[in-house]
């Protein structure tokens, strides 16, 4: 078969919309993965493709991968198989469908994708899904799969399409970083993502209009290291993320500010200002810590120790008194022992947390843990992660019952899981449902916090009224 021949199975793309066709987008991992994801979405709207709510029913599927968790490239694979049959099953009928996998496992396993499932039409990393127009063309074009996985040096966004299908609901999320310089000793984020870069602040400051414009009340903004934030400004100086929160909430509008993922080596002095000074900066950050042992964070790279966290966590309550912490925790890191658990737990109990994130430590192939030794046995590592998460499980229960009897706005996004209701979230990212009209959904309410159930709370309105 020559390169300019039809894959089989793959159909030839067309530049307009005049012909849809379906598009079924699978997303695990975090935050950043659902935005790329979307973005993904509006770079093959031009070719005509319109998102679809089963993979059967669509002429191209893309699964968004993440790397982050325990045997990642196998789920992978797990699913690729499911998605074979629906392939097959389409072609039966005379349908085309392309085959795509996109994000971390695609940027790490690109080729054993390939090898392992050559049904796959299009392998791409997370730094290149600009280029989707392309590949897509390449792949009907061609005898062989696509795979794009470098690490192209031109921005990504400078190249995707300024106008957004907005989420409905009023909030949305916006990469404003990506990549990551800290070398963590467990983590894939610098090989699959790259080195930190940030957009330019002008960049940001014109997608956040576009999301206001759209009726957007909340923006979380994204980052592998997002409070490593260092964009080049409209005035050729560069901005903190404290600078750039600061327009967003005085220029443009925004009626509520989130950024995740951040990290302790980054929390500035002006950013614990911003939280201070600004109320459209939400009440609640996620600021991982990973150990409470100084020797294990040592092990991890971390560039802190376990008092730089609390001092840090001093300063931040001392500026926002109600501020509320999220984290993220690794029991059995290679080395880890019973006294360096002790650790963690003692900080736990000291700093408590809203909520967290917690796992047990799994090699990552490549990552300078993976090579350390000194591995954890898995009942041990199973009997801490246990004792971690209810300690965890009490605190984030006492946060959510110190809220019953108060009044807390509540951005409604959507439909409750009960016909009637509807759900949203407080300052401090609980979820909340109330009975109420689907009329609320993207507006701002208060809510009397009246139930506290296993991973959110109801209430009753207060009021209907939009809240600017």
């Amino acid at each position: 078969m020559n390169s300019l021949s039809p894959r089989p199975g793959v159909a030839t793309p067309q530049a307009s919309t005049s012909s849809t066709r379906g598009l079924h987008v699978i997303t695990w991992g975090c935050q950043m993965n659902v935005y790329d994801s979307e973005r993904m979405s509006d770079v093959l709207r031009p070719l005509g493709y319109r998102a679809v709510s089963t993979p059967d029913a669509a002429d191209m599927i893309i699964l968004n991968t993440c790397h982050i968790r325990d045997r990642a490239a196998e789920k992978v694979f797990s699913e690729l198989g499911r998605l074979r049959k629906v392939k097959e099953a389409r072609a039966e009928q005379g349908a085309a469908t392309v085959l795509a996998v996109a994000g971390c496992v695609a940027q790490a396993e690109g080729k054993e994708i390939l090898a392992r499932a050559p049904y796959v039409d299009i392998v791409l990393g997370p730094q290149t899904y600009h280029r989707l127009p392309e590949m897509v063309a390449r792949a009907a074009r061609a005898a062989g799969a696509v795979i794009e996985t470098d690490f192209p040096v031109e921005q990504k966004f400078d190249f995707l399409p300024a106008d957004r299908e907005v989420p409905a609901g009023g909030a949305a999320f916006l990469t404003i970083q990506e990549g990551c310089d800290k070398f963590c000793s467990f983590c894939v984020v610098p090989y699959t993502r790259g080195a930190e870069s940030s957009r330019p602040a002008q960049a940001v400051i014109d997608e956040a209009r576009r999301l206001a414009a759209a009726g957007v009340r909340e923006i979380t903004l994204l980052g592998q290291n997002v409070n490593a934030y260092h964009g080049e400004g409209p005035d050729g100086r560069t901005w903190g993320l404290a600078r750039l929160a600061r327009v967003l909430a005085d220029e443009v509008g925004i009626t509520r500010i989130r950024y995740t993922t951040s990290h302790p080596r980054d929390m500035e002095d002006d950013l614990i200002a911003a939280h201070r000074d600004l109320p459209q900066l939400m009440p609640f950050l996620h600021l991982p810590v990973q150990s409470g042992s100084d020797r294990v964070l040592a092990a991890m790279n971390r560039g802190h120790t376990a008092d730089d966290y609390r001092t840090l966590v001093a300063r931040l309550r001392a500026a926002r008194p109600d501020l509320a912490l999220s984290s993220d925790f690794i029991v059995g890191h290679p080395g880890e022992t019973d006294a360096d658990f002790a650790d963690t737990m003692r900080l736990i109990d000291e700093i408590g947390f809203a909520q967290a994130y917690s796992f047990k430590y799994s090699s990552r192939p490549g990552t300078p843990a993976a090579g350390a030794g000194m591995h954890v046995p898995e009942d041990v590592k199973d009997a801490r992660l246990q004792e971690l998460q209810a300690m965890l499980r009490v605190q984030q229960d006492a946060f959510n019952d110190a809220t019953i009897g108060q009044v807390v706005p509540v951005l409604f996004t959507g439909r409750g899981r009960k016909p009637g209701q509807v759900s949203g979230k407080s300052p401090w990212l609980q979820a909340v449902s109330v009975e109420g009209p689907d009329s609320l959904i993207g507006q701002i309410a208060n809510v009397d916090i009246r139930h506290r159930y296993t991973n959110s709370l109801g209430g009753i309105l207060t009021e209907e009224t939009d809240r600017a």
